[in-house]
Order: C-alpha cells, then sequence, then structure tokens
C-alpha cells in the first residue's frame, strides 16, 4: 500500500513539475535582457534536475516489483 501511495504522490510532484518547467519556457520566451535570461535558465535547470530525480525515484519504484 505504502508503495501505491508513493508513486502516487511521484506522479503528482512529477505533474507539478512538468507544469512549472512548461510555465518557465513561456516566461522565457517573453523576458528580454540577459540578467532575466540567466535567473530563468538557472530556474529551468533547478527544475529540471528535480523532474530527474523524481522520474529516477519513480522508475526504481516501479522496477523493483
Amino acid at each position: 500500500m505504502a508503495d501505491k501511495e508513493l508513486l502516487a504522490e511521484l506522479n503528482q510532484r512529477i505533474e507539478i513539475i512538468r507544469d512549472n518547467l512548461r510555465q518557465l519556457v513561456e516566461q522565457a520566451a517573453g523576458y528580454s535582457g540577459a540578467e532575466d535570461e540567466e535567473r530563468n535558465a538557472d530556474r529551468i535547470a533547478e527544475q529540471q534536475a528535480e523532474l530527474d530525480a523524481l522520474l529516477a525515484k519513480r522508475d526504481a519504484l516501479t522496477n523493483q516489483k
């Protein structure tokens, strides 16, 4: 049961991060200026790293069965 709950939580967090990434990319398209672009690139990289970690956790959880 805990695995199902953890998997559901991971899936929810993955969707949130994907939505965050989508919004950041949309914002980046509207920004101009090197400082804004650098800050947005950093935020995108952070979110991508978090997404990668969550996907790895989910894969590990689903592959252990």
